[in-house]
């Protein structure tokens, strides 16, 4: 990676073979951008993160902390708190090194951290970062690291524009999703919204959720579902179906969402439009695709915890 070019986003992918050149190669990059007053946001799996910390702890300047397990388990959470991060140091260059994707994550939850990669380059191409992100090449299929190939070219930010953002998406990562099982139930709503939440909460209860996490995901359904009665003229259909793993919900209706960004702003409980912000911050995972054939999004909530 050479140096940052000012007023550009810089992008770049660290494929990594060993602990021990990872641990050395992401130590380097958080200490040159200290070196400069750059400060850090270091997200990583589990104590990988802390554990850089600790070989900075005599260089001054301010670094932050996240285990990705938690802040990118629904990868759609990651660029709001990176946003966060950026705003707080607004007329200063930062660093980030976020670890989205790692060996034993779904196919699914691999699928949406690569449109997170791709997004990136568009949430922050006016945004003066430092941006690696770390592949392990031993530990992931070779499709994953071409598809980070795709998402990290530089200059990042030369030309991510709402309509070409896709451009170095893998294109297996913008199919629309695959039909849900013939023995997910299903619901056609229109105006009766509590239709939706008592099929929810029926499954949930049975998938065994908590309490808590029962409501989160019937309060995430609804919101998906009060989006189709408030911007669509139709109604939409819900689907709901158990795996071993997880409880899946997902809301197809007529409606168009053209923002890619959508659900991955922060808002505050009274802003018009934060109901994807909702469902992204209380679901495990949410897959979204939407086009001129209408709106899908996947709601997943694992089971157990």
């Amino acid at each position: 990676m050479g140096e940052p070019v000012a007023g550009v986003l810089s992008h770049a992918a660290l494929f990594y073979r060993s602990q021990a050149a990872y641990a050395a190669k992401i130590t380097a990059f958080v200490r040159a951008g200290l070196a400069q007053g750059e400060p850090a946001l270091i997200a990583l799996p589990g104590d990988k993160a802390r554990a850089i910390g600790a070989r900075l702890d005599a260089i001054p300047g301010e670094l932050a902390f996240a285990d990705m397990t938690e802040l990118g388990r629904n990868p759609a959470r990651i660029i709001p708190e990176v946003r966060a991060f950026t705003d707080k140091h607004c007329g200063q260059r930062v660093r980030f090194v976020g670890e989205p994707i790692w060996p034993g994550r779904s196919a699914a939850e691999i699928c949406e951290a690569t449109r997170h990669e791709a997004l990136i380059n568009l949430a922050f191409a006016q945004v003066e970062a430092t941006i690696l992100c770390p592949y392990d090449a031993a530990g992931l299929a070779g499709s994953v690291l071409d598809a980070a190939l795709r998402t990290h070219q530089e200059p990042a930010a030369s030309g991510a524009t709402d309509q070409t953002w896709r451009a170095n998406l893998c294109p297996d990562c913008d199919r629309p999703l695959p039909p849900p099982p013939a023995d997910a139930e299903v619901l056609a709503y229109d105006t009766d919204l509590a239709l939706v939440r008592r099929l929810v909460e029926r499954h949930a209860r049975r998938a065994g959720l908590s309490e808590e996490r029962t409501v989160d995901l019937v309060l995430a359904a609804n919101e998906v579902a009060a989006n189709t009665i408030g911007h669509t003229a139709g109604g939409g259909v819900i689907h709901v179906w158990l795996t071993g793993e997880e409880i899946l919900c997902q809301v197809h209706d007529q409606g168009w969402i053209t923002d890619p960004m959508a659900g991955r702003v922060r808002h505050d409980p009274d802003d018009r439009g934060h109901g994807l912000w909702l469902v992204n911050l209380v679901c495990d995972l949410v897959e979204l695709r939407s086009g001129r054939t209408g709106t899908t999004v996947r709601m997943h909530m694992r089971r157990g915890r």
